[in-house]
């Protein structure tokens, strides 16, 4: 008999999907690498929310403080899938100042885990590297973790909740145009 997890599958379906959601994450960063732009924004949801808190140094017993929150509504972004298609399009002029000429960017994702799961949705945790490259000498590296939600849409995954919290409290960039 298999063994079965807390939400009642088996480990052989818990490995599959945990391959199937590491897979599309993998075709996510393809796309973005690949300025594939049009095609990345068909991985979100119409209700997207694709959020990236600002990180504090904080004093210790206070980790709970560490990111912005909701509430405060401080962050480096917090957008719809609006949003990200008019940063796209914008991109697609050719007379973005930071981003002509575009950006060369990789973009690395591990530690891929599957953290809860729902009848409609499943949260998924991974960490990235993204490094980029611009004009001759420009060099940035974001390091940092994500939190995705998840979503089948006719058969397919979409993100429908991004947030993505970097491992660095000042960004040293002189722009943040890339996604993560």
């Amino acid at each position: 008999m298999a063994e079965t997890t807390p939400t009642g599958q088996t480990n052989l379906q818990r490995l599959l999907l945990t391959h199937d959601v590491t897979d599309f994450l993998y075709t996510e960063a393809e796309l973005l690498d690949e300025r594939r732009f049009d095609e990345w924004l068909e991985l979100f949801t119409e209700d997207a929310r694709y959020w990236m808190p600002m990180r504090q140094n904080i004093p210790l017993g206070q980790e709970h403080r560490e990111n912005t929150s909701d509430a405060s509504g401080i962050s480096w972004f917090d957008e719809g899938k609006t949003t990200l298609r008019s940063r796209v399009e914008q991109i697609k002029t050719g007379m973005h100042w930071a981003e002509e000429p575009l950006s060369r960017v990789c973009h690395m994702v591990s530690n891929v885990r599957v953290v809860n799961e729902s009848a409609a949705e499943i949260t998924v945790r991974s960490r990235m590297l993204v490094y980029r490259n611009r004009l001759q000498d420009e060099t940035d590296f974001f390091v940092g973790k994500r939190e995705d939600v998840l979503r089948k849409v006719d058969g397919q995954w979409k993100i429908a909740r991004r947030k993505i919290i970097l491992d660095q409290n000042v960004l040293l960039a002189k722009n943040v145009t890339i996604f993560f």
